[in-house]
């Protein structure tokens, strides 16, 4: 089962969270949480790693509308995309809203999922036509 949706573009990390952050506002989405793993984990365990943020992406009216259906659903919110650097590119990987019918098995939350992942893929689709990366 997959449960993610990925892109490649253009920008350098710190240009990308950005354009990320402004694809998804265009979209309804705000950003509720950011996690980033690289400092978390340098702080906690000594490592490096590459770039890392992970944003926790909220459209309230979708949000509302899946909540009013299954409370529960609350576990799967919000919509994590995550933001990695990638050799002088950025790799944007979104959480695929059809996981919440897929795992709740409520099919009265297909409707909400799909509408989600629309917006969650005009999103990434918007930021590779802005920021294509160049074909070898």
């Amino acid at each position: 089962m997959g449960y993610s949706k990925s892109v490649e573009i253009a920008l350098p990390y710190d240009r990308a969270v950005g354009a990320v952050k402004e694809s998804l506002k265009a979209r309804g989405f705000g950003t509720l949480t950011e996690i980033d793993v690289r400092a978390t984990l340098r702080d906690k365990l000594g490592e490096e790693t590459e770039a890392c943020l992970i944003i926790g992406a909220c459209n309230p009216s979708l949000a509302h509308r899946a909540l009013a259906i299954e409370p529960s659903v609350a576990v799967l919110l919000p919509c994590n995309v995550v933001v990695r650097a990638r050799s002088g590119h950025s790799l944007v990987e979104a959480m695929d809203p059809s996981i919440m019918g897929t795992l709740t098995g409520n099919p009265d939350l297909a409707d909400v999922a799909a509408e989600a992942g629309r917006l969650i893929t005009s999103a990434l689709e918007s930021l590779t036509q802005d920021h294509p990366v160049p074909r070898r």
